[in-house]
């Protein structure tokens, strides 16, 4: 899912430097702070088009990379796409059996922005619950978990819900985010099953 904004310096950059969209310098940002993937690490990205985090994804981990949207993805080297909902409760199962272990879920998956602030808010809290609830069935324990989100009344729930999930989780707020927005990312790492984290109580 690609920028919705306009074609201001960093969609300048963007394009010049081979990239898809601007975003692309969100994920290089994130990733030098925080180095959520290795280079060995087999990455899903959800809500991957038009493909520029695959890109930068790509350029981290020798492992497998996998893209999914519900758009198209127009193909890149060494890149796995698949055109489909990541909200179906099969899909987890398809994709464990194409990428087998998954060492890291990112996704920088938006809704079309309607212009109603909670509508919108709403909309976007909803596809990161989704985005951790298909983390939470394709992770191996200790793997790592990078979502977009809006700040908004129902954040810090959504943030609570994670740490349910993660060993260690922060918040990080992109140079690259464009004025106004209340767009945040959460970097969540590791990952902690359902059964370990019941025997660490």
């Amino acid at each position: 899912m690609g920028s919705q904004w306009g074609r201001d310096s960093a969609y300048t950059r963007a394009m010049k430097e081979g990239y898809r969209s601007r975003a692309a310098y969100k994920l290089i940002e994130i990733q030098d702070r925080y180095h959520i993937i290795r280079e060995r690490d087999n990455v899903v990205d959800l809500g991957a088009a038009p493909g520029s985090w695959l890109q930068v994804i790509r350029g981290i981990t020798r492992g497998t990379v996998l893209g999914i949207d519900l758009s198209p993805i127009a193909a890149l080297d060494g890149v796995e796409t698949l055109v489909a909902d990541f909200t179906d409760p099969s899909l987890p199962g398809q994709v464990r059996s194409m990428v087998g272990t998954v060492n890291v879920v990112v996704s920088d998956a938006a809704p079309k922005l309607s212009g109603h602030k909670s509508y919108d808010q709403a909309r976007a809290m909803a596809l990161g619950e989704d985005a951790l609830a298909f983390a939470c069935r394709v992770l191996k324990p200790g793997g790592n978990f990078l979502v977009k989100a809006f700040q908004g009344e129902d954040f810090n729930r959504f943030l609570a819900e994670i740490r349910d999930h993660f060993l260690s989780v922060r918040t990080f707020r992109s140079r690259a985010t464009r004025k106004g927005s209340s767009e945040i990312y959460i970097i969540a790492k590791n990952f902690v099953t359902t059964h370990e984290a019941e025997g660490s109580v």
